[in-house]
């Protein structure tokens, strides 16, 4: 079957429902996760290239969160049986279009909002090779320094998990010195 190009993307995949303990407790269709706040696993991966530059991209209007909005992570929902780690590689290779991609785990923490809650793995991964991202998932795509994503941030519209993310990998940073 053929999705309409404005449909939402993966809206009948079956995603595991946790508690707050991050126990998986039954499954429901993407869709209906979101749609009842349903709390569930998601993995961010702040990718970067040889030069340490960051990996940042508009998502497609076609996202069923958050769509055509901009991200300083790439990845997505941990699938149903499916671990952080390996959410966080495939999430990683699928969005950048390369393999290799090793992803390491930094932290997790649970964000909420009036309209979502999911567990969310932070994790930092170094690009292999030059990427293809996913054209069903970036609608455009850069690398910036740190310095260069710091003056861009303030005027775009960024997703509000991924500035959290962000925000928080901030914190952990200082916090490792």
């Amino acid at each position: 079957m053929t999705e309409h190009p404005e449909a939402p993307l993966n809206a009948d995949e079956i995603l595991d429902v946790v508690d707050a303990e991050d126990r998986v407790v039954g499954r429901a269709p993407r869709a209906e996760v979101m749609a009842k706040r349903l709390r569930h696993r998601c993995v961010f991966i702040l990718a970067t290239d040889a030069d340490g530059r960051v990996f940042v991209h508009r998502r497609t209007p076609q996202k069923i969160v958050f769509p055509s909005l901009y991200d300083v992570f790439v990845g997505g929902v941990v699938g149903t049986g499916e671990s952080y780690d390996e959410a966080a590689k495939r999430e990683a290779e699928e969005e950048l279009g390369v393999t290799g991609i090793e992803p390491e785990h930094l932290f997790t923490f649970l964000y909420t909002s009036p309209d979502h809650a999911w567990f969310s793995a932070v994790y930092r991964a170094t690009t292999p090779v030059d990427v293809a991202p996913q054209p069903e998932e970036v609608a455009w795509h850069a690398f910036l320094t740190e310095a260069e994503l710091a003056t861009a941030l303030p005027g775009w519209d960024v997703v509000p998990d991924g500035l959290e993310a962000w925000r928080r990998l901030q914190a952990w940073r200082a916090a490792q010195q």
